[in-house]
């Protein structure tokens, strides 16, 4: 068993300008990934291409790739009344974080 340093993943909610609409991801580079979600290529049929995606509302930290993911999953799988309570005790405002990342 190989041993790894310490590494950074986040999960991330992102939602559209009206906020109403929700997306769950899973990225190890979250400035990155946000700059992708806004600045999609051209011909992107991606979700948050799709429906302007691209503000940040919500994130949690990870070390571990495993319980990222697991709980990328978990959220996912979330109904929305869920998710909410989630961002609201994170982000009672539910304001946009991308200029804070």
């Amino acid at each position: 068993m190989k041993t790894l340093g310490t590494h950074n993943y986040y999960v991330y909610i992102l939602t559209n300008k009206n906020k109403t609409v929700l997306y769950t991801g899973v990225t190890n580079n979250l400035q990155q990934r946000l700059y992708f979600h806004k600045n999609p290529t051209a011909l992107s049929k991606a979700f948050t291409t799709k429906y302007k995606c691209f503000y940040l509302i919500y994130f949690e930290h990870f070390q571990d790739v495993s319980q990222a993911i697991e709980r990328e999953k978990q959220i996912k799988g979330y109904r929305r009344s869920k998710k909410e309570a989630l961002i609201d005790d994170f982000n009672p405002e539910w304001e946009f974080l991308n200029d804070k990342i």
